[in-house]
Parts: C-alpha cells; structure tokens; sequence
C-alpha cells in the first residue's frame, strides 16, 4: 500500500511556480490516502490558475506512477498570494450586488441543457428526488445524465446500487457510470463507502468543476445535478461558474424546511439562475394498512410558498415505503415501477420541468456580477 512517504518522495521531482519542488515551496495543502486512492490539494494563485495546470498535471502523473496507486485526484485549490486582492465573494443579502466585474460561466461541452436540483437543507428527499426526475426525463427520450454534487453526502451509488471506479479515458477523463440508460458521476465512485470527505471548501470546489468538467459526458440533453443542500461555497460556486438552465427546489411541507427553500429560491435569484419550480416532497402518508391519510409534515405548504413567491409549483410526490424500500435497494421508482402512482407523479414533475426549459422561462441571461461590500 502506497504511504506518504512515497507520495512525498515522489513529488520531490516536481518543480512548482517557484522553481522549487513543490514538497518545499508550501504549494501542497492537503494529502489524503485512501486505499490505492491518492487525493491532493494544490494552492494556487486564483488569477494564476491558468498556469499552475501543468504543475498539477505533472503532480498527477508523478503519484500516478507509483506502484500501488490505481487513482489520482489532485485540486487546486484557489489559494490567494500574500498582499493580493480577495477573490470577489457575495456580500450579505440586500436588494441586489452591485456590479463591478463579471463572472463567466461555462457550459460541459455536449450538454445542452444543465439543471441544478437543490434545498435550502438536508433531509428532505433532494437526491431520491434528483435521481427520479433524471429517470423521468430519461423516459421521455431525452439523453440525460446526473452529477451528484453533494460532496460530503454522496448518495447516487446508493440510489443506483453502483460502486465500480470510473474509467480513465485517453486524455486523463473519466467515464461515468450507467445505469438504467443514465451517465452517472459521483464522488462515491472515487472513495470507500464509509470513508468520510475531511476538505476545506476550496478542494471541495475544485472537485466539482473536475467531476463535471473532466467526464466524459458524451451528447447529453440535460444533465441534472443533485446540489449539496444550503447556500454555502459550493453552492455558490455552480451557480455562479456554470451554465446553469435552471434550478428545481425540494421542499417538505412544514413551515421550518420552507424557511430554508426561501433561501435556496433567493441564492438563485440572487445570482441569477432561473428557478424552474418548487417540488413538495413528503407531501402526504396513506396508510397501506387502512387507507387513512395523515398529513405527517403537513401538506400543501411548498404548492402555497411557491405561489407567494411566484415560481411554479411542480407537484407532489407522496411519503411512502415504496420509495424508500426501492431507492435503499438502489432500484428507483421511475425505473423498476415505471407505471406505478410514484413514478407517474416524478414523470409529471419531469414533464413540467422539461416544458419550462423548452418554453424559454429558464434561457440563457447574463452572468451575475459580484462585488464584496
């Protein structure tokens, strides 16, 4: 098993932006180990990113090379030199940013359309979502493919029942993994199932853009992305660097999760990505046993928010164990129980979703432009 000692002796070799190696001129910031997995953080310059690819090119290839190793990631990880000017970062809430520079945002070549699935918080159903909505628009014969973002959390091995490593491809991009007609990329293909994600945001965000960027997606109509839940960094970081088309927000029904749905509804306004609609999850539970129904986290809650706010309501989809007992068997309703009453409400919400788009209420528009206060 590779140590780091070995990874270390190795990066010895590597000269970094100073002409020194990079073990001595402090550009290594994080090393961890997993296994036959090697993952490295490199800090840069943000206005020097540019040059420090092939330091961090010749970084992966050095680790690579040693016996025992059979994956690399190695990050930048966007770290500022002494005496520079701050990286622009949105201030605190207020009518809207003042502009002063712009911040582009770039497509994943052949993708035609990204959409971010998201929630103000965890817990209520976002990646169960976010990988039935991917099948739903599947079944419409789009070609679709699903990111899962959520980098602490990862749930789409689970979802899918997938723990193969991704392919390396020529060119050092990785294949995603299939399932149920899917192109499917996560984190929890990279590591152990019970091995936690111990990285500072920068790493964290620099694995996003390689994940989505350095995939090997192929020709795709719509690739969803299962966003980590909140407002923080990385959700900052897809909204405002990618192309994104649209954003789905999940919801419970209770007044304390739709608290945090406003935020995530006011994020995307804030840095303008088109909010496609308000999904209400765990809307209601039918008792299998009697019939009776009971509003657990109460009901209709999302459908009223969304009318508050003006954003479409998307649907309801049901608390029930079928869902549950599939989506933990990594067998999803639209796919295994295509003509059930739970496939056919994601295939309504799908439906909604794949409208919007085509009718223009989520086209391009401008990036934000984001100052510091």
């Amino acid at each position: 098993m590779v140590t780091e000692k070995d990874v270390l002796s190795a990066l010895a070799n590597v000269l970094g932006p100073d002409g020194k190696p990079v073990t001595q001129s402090g550009v290594v910031s994080g090393l961890s180990i997993q296994g036959a997995k090697v993952y490295l953080s490199l800090g840069a310059d943000p206005g020097r990113a540019a040059e420090a690819e092939p330091m961090r090119k010749s970084v992966e290839a050095a680790v690579k090379a040693l016996p025992g190793v059979e994956a690399v990631l190695v990050t930048l990880t966007a770290e500022r030199a002494p005496g520079s000017a701050p990286a622009a970062r949105p201030g605190p809430a207020s009518p809207g940013p003042r502009a002063t520079a712009a911040t582009a945002r770039a497509g994943v070549p052949g993708v035609k359309r990204i959409i971010a699935v998201a929630s103000g918080k965890g817990g209520v159903g976002k990646s169960t979502t976010a990988a039935n909505l991917a099948l739903a628009l599947a079944a419409q014969g789009l070609k679709v493919g699903i990111l899962d973002a959520d980098i602490y959390g990862p749930s789409m091995p689970k979802l899918f029942n997938l723990h193969e490593r991704p392919e390396i491809l020529e060119g050092k991009v990785m294949k995603p993994l299939e399932a149920y007609g899917l192109k499917i990329m996560s984190i929890g293909f990279l590591i152990e199932d019970e091995t936690p994600v111990i990285w500072r945001g920068p790493m964290v965000m620099s694995a996003l853009q390689q994940m989505l960027r350095e995939v090997a997606w192929g020709d795709l109509d719509v690739l969803v992305v299962d966003m980590p839940p909140g407002t923080g960094d990385a959700q900052l970081t897809m909204a405002q660097a990618v192309a994104l088309a649209g954003a789905v927000i999940v919801s419970t029904p209770q007044d304390l999760a739709l608290i945090d749905a406003r935020r995530g509804i006011a994020m995307f306004n804030r840095t303008d990505v088109p909010v496609l609609g308000l999904v209400e999850n765990m809307s209601t539970f039918i008792c299998p046993h009697c019939g009776g129904r009971s509003d657990i986290f109460g009901h209709g809650g999302a459908r009223h928010e969304a009318q508050r706010l003006g954003v479409p309501f998307l649907g309801e989809v049901p608390l029930h164990m079928e869902i549950r007992e599939k989506s933990d068997a990594g067998l999803p309703v639209v796919a295994t129980a295509p003509d059930g009453p739970h496939a056919q409400a994601y295939k309504a919400i799908a439906a909604q979703v794949w409208a919007g788009l085509e009718a223009g209420r989520a086209g391009a528009r401008p990036a934000p432009k984001i100052v510091i206060e």
